[in-house]
């Protein structure tokens, strides 16, 4: 893998986690594309993050991608089958793509049609866990007809992928289906704890559910998914609507995925910092926000 190009649509925190931890061949150059390049603030934060982590930067997808015999799309779930279309322009022939992206697998079957008609090697990878601390050793399930190429180029960098089938969108599925769960805890912990909170109960409903389940510290990970939220919402947010988007194309009612989205860009959307890891006083930072954005006459609390 020598003289090898490596590049990344997106440089946000997973791309610049992994490339921090990333084994780097002899002679590989990495350089990375980000849509915020063109938002002077966002552009001069990509460009340091870009030098500290030894990384060129691309002002346009066309100088990150052309040459490329590796690319990473690392970009929110909305935008990642554009960005597929448009990578298709500029890949080098049997360029690996990994689509990192928290994408439905119907949404990933047309990105990976747009990626081998062009030539390329699309690969269908679900980031199973949050990348930090873990960076580039964040468990990573890949699927579709080029798993094993993918599987050593990945190990290649240090990193710990897992195959889990031959069709693209079976990756997708896994993580599309246990966020559901993961995403849903957080989003019950908010309605359950905001409430609890305002009628002054929370050490009552905490002390309740650490009676039925001892083996999870139950004011911690409340605290935590509160924290997930506040800090990652949005993002979360877009991923769920492509989970309420699996689950409808699997035949099936949407109605708690949708929702799950629905608090995610709630909490989000207060901007409210989480900086204190005390249970109540988050809690009591979003009632403040949510009751501050009622007074203005938004409807925060559905």
């Amino acid at each position: 893998m020598n003289h090898l190009k490596i590049g990344m649509i997106g440089f946000g925190e997973a791309a610049r986690a992994f490339a921090s931890g990333w084994t780097r061949p002899d002679g590989a150059v990495f350089i990375a594309y980000d849509i915020k390049i063109a938002d002077p603030h966002s552009a001069s934060q990509i460009v340091a993050a870009c030098a500290e982590l030894d990384v060129r930067h691309a002002d346009e997808a066309r100088q990150a991608l052309s040459g490329a015999g590796i690319i990473f799309s690392l970009i929110t779930a909305d935008q990642a089958l554009p960005a597929a279309r448009d990578a298709a322009g500029w890949l080098e022939a049997g360029a690996l793509y990994f689509d990192c992206n928290s994408c439905s697998p119907s949404a990933k079957i047309i990105a990976a049609e747009a990626i081998e008609a062009a030539g390329g090697r699309y690969v269908d990878v679900a980031v199973m866990s949050p990348v930090h601390p873990a960076r580039h050793l964040t468990p990573l399930l890949v699927s579709g007809p080029h798993a094993q190429a993918a599987i050593e180029a990945l190990e290649h960098f240090g990193m710990k992928p897992k195959s889990v089938g031959k069709k693209v969108g079976q990756a997708s599925s896994i993580k599309m289906l246990r966020s559901v769960i993961i995403k849903g805890m957080e989003a019950l912990t908010a309605e359950s704890m905001l409430a609890a909170r305002r009628v002054g109960v929370e050490n009552a409903v905490i002390a309740s559910l650490q009676a039925s389940d001892p083996g999870i510290d139950w004011a911690r990970r409340s605290s935590y998914n509160l924290e997930r939220m506040m800090v990652h919402g949005a993002r979360r947010a877009a991923e769920m609507r492509e989970v309420a988007a699996t689950v409808r194309d699997l035949g099936l009612p949407d109605r708690m995925s949708a929702a799950i989205a629905d608090w995610q860009d709630e909490i989000a959307a207060l901007s409210v910092p989480a900086d204190i890891d005390d249970l109540g006083s988050r809690a009591d930072s979003i009632l403040e926000r949510m009751d501050e954005e009622r007074g203005k006459g938004a409807a925060v609390v559905r």
